[in-house]
């Protein structure tokens, strides 16, 4: 592990085929933001008693249709998102926000795509606020420059704990309805692995081998700054999912400095996807590798992220990683 706590791997992709069942998401039955959406299968259970009385008034998202974004955004969802927020506080907000999306069609495209796109899940003035906290030095446990490391240009910090509370609750909110897919993509992959439904249990399992440094973080980007393809792998313990939500807004912060998630086929050549993001969405992404349906069955492939070069501005991004680093 580097210094600048980024391990950016081994280039081949691993092929383990696998007798399994096709890409699908979890048993039918459950409850939570399935229930509301009419989906089977994934269910958000609320992360509060206040988030579970809350959810029928939180903003629904329902799919775009293929290749487009899972979660759709409209002009109602972002007065109702907003409203939420003012009655019930920003980091309340946030876990009914969470719930209430629709996990059936997150999971689809998780494992059709290898990434899904949750569009507004900070407001404007949410993402402002978070950038400008990029100056509180206190808030931080590290500061990475990455020129230093050879991990591109730009740089990023490291939060302490305890986390803003906005951080914490996207972050335990989260973790729960991807555990579910976290979980089955170890199933299909033959992984040992599994994970606690709680994020707190599976922090302390971490904390028990010796990672118990937080890793959520913001980056800030300059003109030319950009971020070298690499995955956040920081102990024995990984979870297989991170989100990274962009602060800043295209065209009018930043130029460039798009969000490239590469995936490393097995005897193929890598397959890049850009990521069309704008200021407060959310991009959900594997760590490391992913199940994908082979015609021999199951195999993994392995995935990496980066930013490409920025052109002009500034552009801040929150990263969430769920395991903390040793």
């Amino acid at each position: 592990m580097s210094n600048g706590e980024l391990d950016f791997g081994d280039p081949q992709a691993e092929r383990k085929p696998r007798k399994a069942p096709p890409l699908a998401p979890a048993p039918a039955g459950t409850t939570g933001a399935a229930a509301r959406t009419g989906a089977p299968g994934w269910a958000a259970a609320p992360s509060s008693p206040a988030a579970a009385g809350a959810g029928s008034a939180a903003a629904s998202r329902t799919a775009n249709g293929a290749g487009a974004a899972p979660v759709a955004s409209n002009t109602a969802d972002a007065g109702a998102q907003l409203a939420a927020r003012k009655a019930v506080g920003a980091a309340a907000g946030i876990a009914v926000h969470v719930a209430a999306l629709d996990w059936q069609a997150i999971a689809d495209e998780l494992n059709a795509r290898g990434y899904a796109i949750i569009p507004g899940m900070l407001t404007a003035d949410e993402c402002a606020a978070m950038a400008a906290q990029y100056a509180q030095p206190a808030l931080f446990r590290s500061r990475v420059v990455m020129a230093q490391h050879g991990f591109g240009s730009g740089e990023y910090q490291y939060f302490r704990y305890p986390l803003p509370s906005m951080i914490s609750a996207l972050r335990l909110s989260l973790y729960g309805p991807l555990a579910r897919i976290a979980n089955r993509w170890h199933e299909l992959m033959g992984e040992d692995a599994r994970f606690p439904p709680e994020h707190m249990d599976f922090l302390a399992r971490c904390h028990a081998a010796g990672q118990q440094r937080p890793t959520p973080l913001l980056l800030q980007y300059t003109s030319g700054d950009y971020n070298c393809l690499h995955q956040d792998l920081y102990g024995e313990h990984v979870f297989p999912l991170q989100v990274a939500v962009l602060l800043s807004q295209p065209g009018k912060d930043f130029d460039g400095g798009e969000f490239v998630l590469t995936e490393q086929r097995p005897r193929l050549q890598s397959r890049v996807e850009v990521m069309p993001l704008g200021r407060g969405d959310m991009v959900i992404f594997p760590v490391n590798h992913r199940p994908v349906q082979g015609g021999r069955g199951i195999y993994r492939v392995s995935m990496r992220h980066g930013v490409s070069r920025l052109r002009a501005g500034q552009r801040h991004t929150l990263g969430i990683i769920f395991h903390d680093a040793a």
